[in-house]
Parts: C-alpha cells; sequence; structure tokens
C-alpha cells in the first residue's frame, strides 16, 4: 500500500435491508446460497411483465404516534432499516460520546416519497382537482423527508442534508460525508440510502424500455434490461484511528458525464474518471484492488459502458460482479446497499458471483465472475453511476491490510 491521500473513515456499524430480507445476516445468506430476491411483479395497482425486488410487509407496518406526518412507504422502508442490527443502539453510543449535534446525517434517494403523492393524485377531488387535505408533502414525497426522519428518529440536531442523483444518490453521501467530517462539521456521521417501489419508476423505467421481462443478468449475452428492486441501509462512519483493522472507506471519486438525460458515456469516460478519483485519494494502484462490485444494471448499454471503463482501469483480470441479480437495481439505494455487500465480502472473505448471469456476453472483456468464490479480500471498489451521468467510487478495505 502507498501513502493514503486522505484519512481514512471507519465503518463502525452498517445495516441493509432488501428483497433478501431484514439485516444484513439475511442478505449474507441469500448471497452465500444464491437465492434471488426477485419476483414478478406484484406491487400493487400495476399491470406490468416485469420482475421487481419488493420487501415484504411495508403495507403493514405505519409510522404513528411522533412520526405519523412521515408516513409513506420510503419512510417505513427507512424505519424498518434502522432498527435492523442494533444499528439504531449503535448510533446512540456515538452520540453519548460525540453529542447529538455532532454527527451527521446524510441520506441518499432517488423519489423518496413520490408514491404518497401518487396516493394523493388518485385521491384528487374530482370537481376541482385538489390534492386531499391530509397529503403531507414536506415530510412525506419532500427529497429530504427521509434525511429529516432518519435524524429524528435517531435524536440528531446535527447537519443534514439529502442527496438525489439518481443511481449514483447514496453512494454519493459517504463522498459528502467524508468531506463535512474533514471539514469540521461533524465527528462522525449516518449515511445511507433508502428508495422504494412506486409507479413512477416502475412504469418510468418502462416506457424508456429498460425493464426487463425477464429476471435480469447482468453481462450476460441475453440481457435486456433491469429489474426495479428497493432497499434501506445505513452506515456510521467515524474517523479511523492509526493501524486498526475495521472496514473503512478508502478513498471515493466522483464525476458527471453530462453526456446525455439517461445513458452514460459509451466508452465509460466518467466512470473511469471516477474510478481513478477513488484511487487516487486512497493511494492505491489498481493492481491492488481484489473486487470490484460493478454497477452492472444488465441494460446493453449501461454494461457495455461500465465494461470499457473497467477495462481502461483495471484490465481484466480484476475479479467483479453485479449482485442486481439478488435484489433488483434499488436505484438510490443502489449505492449503500452494495457498499454494504463489498463490506460483508472483506469481513467474510467472499466474492459473490453474479446471479442469474448463464453466458458472459463476448464482446465484454472485464473479469466478471459467474459463480461466488471464497477469497480473502483486503481492498475492493463499488461502482454506483445514476441517470445524466452522475457517477460515483467508494474504495473499502481494512486500514491494516
Amino acid at each position: 500500500m502507498t501513502k493514503t491521500a486522505i484519512k481514512p473513515l471507519a465503518m463502525a456499524a452498517c445495516t441493509v435491508t432488501n428483497a433478501l430480507g431484514r439485516g444484513v445476516a439475511a442478505s449474507l445468506a441469500a448471497l452465500r446460497a444464491g437465492i434471488s430476491g426477485l419476483r414478478p411483479c406484484d406491487f400493487a395497482d400495476t399491470n406490468l411483465p416485469t420482475w421487481i425486488g419488493r420487501v415484504a410487509g411495508l403495507e403493514e407496518e405505519s409510522l404513528t404516534g411522533n412520526f405519523a406526518a412521515f408516513d409513506c412507504r420510503n419512510n417505513r422502508l427507512a424505519r424498518l432499516g434502522l432498527e435492523q442490527d442494533g444499528f439504531t443502539a449503535a448510533v446512540q453510543h456515538a452520540r453519548d460520546r460525540y453529542g447529538a449535534d455532532r454527527i451527521g446525517v446524510f441520506m441518499g434517494t432517488s423519489t423518496s416519497g413520490i408514491g404518497a403523492t401518487e396516493q394523493a393524485y388518485q385521491q384528487r377531488d374530482p370537481a376541482t382537482g385538489r390534492l386531499p387535505a391530509n397529503f403531507d408533502y414536506q415530510h412525506t414525497h419532500n427529497v429530504f423527508s427521509v434525511a429529516d426522519f432518519t435524524r429524528h428518529w435517531l435524536g440528531l440536531t446535527g447537519v443534514a442534508l439529502a442527496v438525489s442523483t439518481a443511481c449514483s444518490s447514496s453512494a454519493k453521501a459517504f463522498a459528502s460525508a467524508y468531506r463535512h467530517i474533514n471539514a469540521g462539521f461533524c465527528d462522525a456521521a449516518v449515511v445511507g440510502g433508502v428508495d422504494s417501489l412506486c409507479l413512477t419508476t416502475l412504469y418510468g423505467f418502462n416506457a424508456l424500455g429498460l425493464a426487463s421481462t425477464q429476471i435480469c443478468r447482468p453481462w450476460d449475452v441475453t440481457r435486456d434490461g433491469l429489474n426495479v428492486g428497493e432497499a434501506a441501509g445505513f452506515a456510521l462512519l467515524e474517523r479511523a484511528e492509526p493501524g486498526e483493522s475495521r472496514i473503512q472507506l478508502l478513498g471515493y471519486g466522483e464525476s458527471s458525464d453530462a453526456y446525455h438525460m439517461t445513458a452514460a458515456h459509451p466508452e465509460g469516460a466518467g466512470a473511469v474518471l471516477a474510478m481513478e478519483q477513488a484511487l487516487a485519494r486512497a493511494g492505491f494502484s489498481a493492481e491492488q484492488v481484489d473486487y470490484i462490485n460493478l454497477h452492472g444494471t444488465a441494460t446493453r448499454l449501461n454494461d457495455a459502458a461500465e465494461d470499457k471503463a473497467v477495462l481502461r482501469v483495471f484490465g481484466p483480470n480484476t475479479p467483479c460482479s453485479s449482485t442486481k441479480g439478488w435484489t433488483g437495481h434499488t436505484l438510490g439505494a443502489a449505492g449503500i446497499t452494495e457498499a454494504v455487500f463489498v463490506w460483508l465480502g472483506l469481513e467474510q472473505g467472499f466474492m459473490p458471483g453474479t446471479l442469474n448471469t448463464g453466458q458472459r456476453d463476448p464482446q465484454l472483456g472485464a473479469g466478471v465472475l459467474l459463480e461466488n468464490q471464497e477469497r480473502p479480500m483486503h481492498i475492493a471498489l463499488s461502482n454506483s453511476f445514476g441517470f445524466g451521468g452522475t457517477n460515483c467510487s467508494l474504495l473499502l478495505g481494512r486500514g491494516a491490510a
């Protein structure tokens, strides 16, 4: 390892909830067993021939009492995520150490609680078009809603913000948290992302011709689109002590293609820049990276662009895979979901394969794994690339590696 360019942040705690189940143990078990959480679309009020990654039970788990104003599918999912893996207790211990005003909240989401607006629109007054009186935009649909809910749930009063950069949102939340801690605005940070199923995303991706009628298969020669999923994930970041062995955020890279409203740059130019920046900030070379969690949406153009970018930075021999065959594309929650999967891989010495993929596209050359591998990892990269060319790469590893 070369001299570290930035001071790393330790992931003191983390949790994830998605279609595989609630908490990291459910995700790890499904990853190891090769069991997908995807199912034929059964989301309410939809009639689409696609697959989805739905979290069961949200419909029955309303927010009540002091949090009733926040009640919507997205914030229900946030609450469910915060209740797993002792995460809330870990934040409470950190609050005792640092103070409630010294822990920041940095949340990523793409559509927040837009499902509440969809429901309100369906219930509008037929004569005036007025939305129902009980519709609360501020606490549901507003992009800041999930960050506001999270800080109130955890009893935090420090800096709080929401990042909405499509599918890179919760990866970029890590970068925002790093900058705020480094600048002295906070001593620790809760970073995360929550995105929930809604008609806007399901019908929107279908209208773009990106929603597959089959279970998604990244990098496969027959791939034809993505499956939309939902997830909530959180991590507690704090300054790492020299020589400690906790998993750490070693570096991050961000870029913007500004190439197209939805499509990635066909040569992966912005993706290259994000990956190179993450390596440079951490003081690592590409040869030191043991594994890459690909953005890997299973759309033909995005996989091809990312493949070119990975080949340019890493060549064909670095093991990599997409985990979206397990969870679907969780959009604004993809960054945190896959960062936690990388954390699990580093902790367990485990590289997931690319579920559902039977035959790699011969026109793609990255070192994509089709089967799980038990292999020690020290340094790993996680890619998250969004609409409009908003790119973010996170480099994670053990500080003592």
